[in-house]
């Protein structure tokens, strides 16, 4: 099901390093952002916005989507140069589709056995494989032009159907977690399988526009193929991402910014900050030529799906597996550790973060390890 790789991977020669900082360092958020000591005790930056806007924590799920898409044309390339044809392409993106998904779904399940009645259909992995699957699609059977415009037709066909489509029981443009039409699609098809009881961050509807966010990262990707150098890259990056993050925040006055929807404005602001991102990535690591500082990133991007599936799992092993306070009361591991070892003398508030970067450090060993050794986990 997985493959073990040596060296480093496909396309070596051409691999972007800054691009790889840039996954490890979402990777390394999403870790973060997920294991904190208590949910009690998280500080603002790492809290997901509760409804419309954003904070930092919300920029990570799409920067990773946004990765998937720059890394398309990238590793799809020297396939098709070497005479494979898109059909065949296909085929290995569909496996790739099916085991994040499964993947996915084992996650939810656990720990098993786990009721299929109730099992959760979406997640991280599953829109990950589904956005990947639709782009590469959209990559393989056309042009830049036919992915431009398949991204404002997702774009504009989510704001249509999320602002004129009304929902039973609300007027049409209801966007609150009850009335608007993505959780009323979700109730209808995965009721009872949802994230929480009438609606799912990664639902169906909403995977439309995150579709949207990949094909900004197979876009990007085409600038970042051409012969500009370094500089002239960066300088492109930086300047489309700051366009797109005034467009976005234009668009925020009709459609609010928001994670939980996936809304047209949250694509194209978050798509926005991750060019500038990756553009001062570029410039950092391939203009500058600093990269040190960066290479627990890279050692993180280079297994970055591997290290993801075993920390949640690692995360969940750690809420489920439970222990007898001295008062005979019943305390999860994660809660343990965190009041013993952090919170008891750092404090609620940092004990939780030095609890989630002390999780972040203990994944980065057995990764170093793999990367010492040339072993590349590949789907």
């Amino acid at each position: 099901m997985l493959r073990v790789k040596g060296g480093t991977g496909s396309g070596a020669a051409e691999r972007m390093v800054s691009l790889d900082v840039f996954r490890g360092i979402t990777i390394a958020a999403m870790i973060l952002v997920d294991n904190p000591g208590s949910w009690d005790h998280v500080y603002s930056p790492l809290r997901h916005a509760a409804w419309n806007g954003w904070t930092p924590a919300d920029l990570v799920f799409p920067f990773f989507l946004f990765i998937v898409g720059v890394a398309i044309p990238l590793s799809f390339a020297g396939r098709i140069s070497e005479g494979d044809r898109p059909g065949k392409i296909l085929l290995q993106v569909l496996r790739r589709t099916i085991i994040l998904f499964a993947l996915g779904l084992l996650l939810n399940a656990f720990p098993l056995p786990h009721s299929l009645s109730t099992i959760r259909f979406g997640g991280v992995l599953q829109r990950i494989g589904l956005c990947y699957f639709f782009a590469s699609l959209i990559f393989l059977r056309t042009g830049v032009r036919g992915q431009a415009g398949a991204t404002v037709a997702l774009l504009a066909g989510y704001w249509l159907l999320m602002n004129f489509v009304p929902v039973p029981g609300h007027v049409a443009g209801v966007l609150d977690k009850e009335g608007n039409l993505a959780a009323h699609v979700d109730n209808i098809i995965m009721a009872g399988h949802l994230y929480q009881d009438h609606w799912d961050p990664e639902g169906l509807l909403t995977t439309l526009p995150a579709i949207a966010t990949t094909l900004l990262g197979v876009l990007t990707s085409h600038g970042l193929r051409t012969s500009w150098s370094p500089r002239a890259k960066t300088l492109g990056l930086l300047g489309a991402g700051a366009a797109l993050v005034l467009i976005g925040q234009l668009m925020d006055l009709g459609f609010p910014i928001n994670k939980s929807l996936w809304s047209s404005s949250y694509v194209v602001f978050t798509g926005g900050m991750a060019l500038l991102f990756l553009g001062a990535c570029t410039w950092i690591v391939d203009v500058k030529h600093h990269s040190r500082w960066a290479k627990p990133f890279i050692v993180l991007g280079m297994n970055a799906i591997a290290v993801y599936v075993l920390s949640d799992l690692g995360g969940q092993i750690l809420d489920t597996l439970e222990l007898t306070r001295p008062d005979g009361l019943p305390v999860t591991l994660r809660t343990f550790l965190y009041e013993h070892l952090f919170a008891s003398w750092a404090g609620p508030l940092n004990g939780s973060l030095l609890f989630a970067l002390t999780y972040l450090l203990l994944w980065l060993a057995p990764m170093a390890l793999l990367y010492r050794k040339r072993i590349f986990i590949r789907i």
